[in-house]
This record gives C-alpha cells, structure tokens and sequence, in this order.
C-alpha cells in the first residue's frame, strides 16, 4: 500500500515543487532577455528604435494605473485586520528606523567612494544659465509632502505618501468597526486579492513592454551616455553594484541569517531588474509584493513597508544625491569637507529621498532641494539634473530591491529571531 500509494503521492509532490521552482528561478532571466533583446536593437538602430516605445509605454501605463488602487487596498487591508494594535506601532517604528539606518549605512559607502574618486576631477563643461523653479518653503513642502487639498489628488500616483498615511487611518477605522469580519474588511480583502491577479496578469506582458522600453530609451540617448559626465558613471555604476552584493546579503543575514541571505539571492533579481528597467519603484512594487511573498515575509509587514518604501526608502538616491553634492562642490571648486557639510549632506539626501516621487524624473525635486539649500547658483541645476537622469536606472533598482530588503529587516524585528523559518 505504502509502495504503491504513498510513494507515487510524495514523487508527484516533489516534481511540482521542483516545477514551481524552476518557473520562480526563469522569470527573471526571461525579463532580463527581453532587456538585453531591447537594449541590442536600440544600439543596433539608433533613432529608428524609438518607434518602439508605445509598447513600453502601454506596460507602464498599465502598472501605474494599478499601483494606487493596489497600494490603497493593501495598506487599508493590512492595518484593518490587525487586532492587535501594538504589533501595528511596532511595524512602522521598525520601518521608519530601518529606512534611515540603512539611509545612513550607504552614506558611509558614498562618502568613502567621493573621498578616494571624487567625480567632478577633470570634467570640463560649460556652465550655462538657465531659470531654476522657485523652492517651495520647509513648511510647504511639509505639507505637501504629507497632504493633499482635494480628495481626488490621492488618485494620483505623485501623492504616495499623502496616500499611505490615508489608506493607514482608513485601515484603523475599519479594524476598529469590526476588522476582516465587517462588510468593508470582506471586501478589502477581496479587492486585494483581485488586484493581485491584476498584477499577475500585467506582468506577462513586461518582458515584451520592457525590452520596448529600452529599446526606445538606448536608441535616443544611448549616444550621449558618455561624455563629461563619463566619471561619475564610472564611479556610480560600481558603487550600485558594491552596494548590492555587500550591503544587501549583510542587511539579509541580519534579517534571517544564512537563510536570509539564500532567499534574497533567489528572489531579489524580479524587482531589481523590473526597477532598473522602468526606473520606477512605483511600477516595481507590485513584483515586490510578490517576491516578499515567496521570501516569506508576513503580509501584513511587506504590504506596509512595501508602499512606505515605494516612497521613502531610497537607499539608491541618498548614494547619488551625495555624489551630486561632491561633484558640485568640484565643479565650483570648493573642498568638499568638513562634519558641517558632511552632516548637512547626509540630511538633505535623506530628506530628499522622503520627498522623491514613484515615478521617473521625480528627482528634480531632490536637485532642486540640493541646489537652494547648499546656495549653489541656479547653473547648478541642469548639471546635477543630467546626472540624475543617467544614473537613475541604477539607484531606482537599488531604491525598489532595498524594499524588499528592509521588509526582511522589519519582519526579524518585529517577529524575531525565527520568523524566516516559521513562515518558509
């Protein structure tokens, strides 16, 4: 009976897990193709590859489209059916402790990276006049950066934060009227779920509208990648990749030890490729949201920390803000040094990345924050805004990946020790 039941059963098993295993491990790799198939033709056809970019602009559009009903429903679901309301403060203690801890550990890579290389050495660009946009005060991009005027301006992808801190009090009051057992709490729960497979369905699409994409975006301004800015690339690129293989396995073995760092090698690749493409964490945390789920982070941590992170956590950004820093300070010729301009820097980077929008280009509120508060002259700002377009890739993919990562970080914090193993 054994023989001739059991064992056929536990065989079956076996190979579809060996199946399951094998689809999670080719995704990626069949992103990245489509990445490199579109990245060859951009080369290959220069200008002509632009007509292309309407088929990566439909995958983008769609992701944007679902990404606010989708952060909505799983921040306001999560919070709803918590009960237990301590476990929901020690959440967001934990992610806001983490975003900064890992804000200040990559500070200390970029500060050691500009010290040895510092990138502004023997560039020669002109500088030329240009009318920088007027910076909003402190008090009105604290604000803004936390509210909204209109109900309808939470629709928006650009108001995240506005949104999360919404969603998270919505959640409080449907916990607090009788959770995932109210009328509202069912249907919260089965938007989420609707709003998952929504996703799921989107992404079959993103090797073909992601390789469109960079196909379009190599084929314009792949020639004008390298030039006076070539240095700073060179510094920047490496750092990325530096930061990934020793800060991420390092925050991973924190987070769960050798496990840790084992499951974030697995699963790490999806939103770090799906972000470097799209240059987008906004359009990469629904692969987050997925990639958490297979790590085995619990859902009520990853669907907080992932929105919150989407917005907020942007380790990507503090390291490219300090380089635009350095590299002014050398193209003005003034010694970058000191702890008041170190400590200064360090808080505008950061400050930066809580003001940083979800969606390409939403660094020129950073660059202009950089450019006013240092007193660099309005010239400054087109400099520093071409550097952050030709370094976004790199620092979104490490911006969305760390995501991931500091959800990790939140789970051993507020789970402990064992939480990996008890929900593998």
């Amino acid at each position: 009976l054994i023989h001739s039941v059991l064992i056929p059963v536990i065989i079956k098993k076996e190979r579809m897990k060996e199946k399951e295993k094998k689809g999670k491990i080719s995704f990626p790799i069949i992103l990245l193709t489509g990445i490199i198939v579109g990245s060859l033709i951009g080369v290959v056809f220069r200008e002509k590859a632009v007509v292309l970019k309407p088929l990566g602009d439909i995958f983008l559009n769609l992701m944007f489209t679902a990404v606010v009903p989708m952060a909505f429903v799983s921040i306001a679901t999560a919070v709803g059916n918590m009960v237990n309301m301590t476990r929901l403060r020690k959440i967001l203690f934990s992610t806001v402790l983490t975003f900064i801890g890992t804000g200040l550990i990559a500070s200390v890579y970029v500060f050691i990276a500009v010290k040895i290389f510092p990138p502004a050495v023997g560039t020669k660009i002109a500088l030329q006049s240009t009318t920088m946009q007027e910076a909003k005060s402190s008090a009105d991009l604290l604000v803004s950066s936390f509210t909204v005027p209109d109900f309808i301006d939470l629709l928006s992808r650009r108001n995240m934060l506005p949104l999360i801190i919404f969603a998270t009090l919505f959640g409080f009051c449907v916990s607090h009227c009788g959770g995932e057992e109210s009328p509202i709490g069912k249907v919260l729960n089965n938007l989420n779920d609707i709003m998952m497979k929504l996703i799921n369905l989107i992404m079959w699409y993103a090797p073909i509208g992601l390789g469109a994409y960079f196909a379009s975006l190599v084929g314009e301004f792949g020639p004008n990648l390298i030039g006076d800015y070539g240095r700073t690339l060179l510094i920047y690129y490496p750092l990325c990749l530096l930061y990934f293989f020793t800060a991420f396995p390092f925050y991973a073995f924190l987070a769960g030890g050798k496990e840790g760092i084992k499951r974030m090698f697995q699963y790490i690749y999806s939103p770090a490729i799906t972000a470097f493409a799209t240059q987008s964490s906004m359009a990469t945390l629904p692969v987050n949201m997925e990639t958490c789920k297979k790590i085995g982070v619990p859902k009520d941590i990853s669907d907080l920390v992932l929105p919150m992170g989407a917005t907020m956590h942007m380790d990507g950004s503090v390291l490219s803000s300090i380089v635009k820093i350095s590299f002014l300070f050398g193209i003005f010729q003034t010694p970058f040094t000191g702890i008041e301009t170190y400590f200064l820097s360090i808080v505008v980077s950061i400050l930066a990345a809580f003001v940083l929008s979800g969606a390409p280009g939403g660094g020129l509120v950073g660059e202009m924050l950089i450019v006013s508060l240092f007193g660099f002259p309005p010239e400054a700002f087109p400099l520093i805004a071409t550097i952050g377009f030709l370094v976004d890739p790199p620092a979104t993919s490490l911006n969305a990946s760390g995501d991931t990562i500091a959800s990790m970080l939140v789970a051993r914090m507020v789970e402990g020790k064992d939480w990996l193993h008890r929900h593998i």
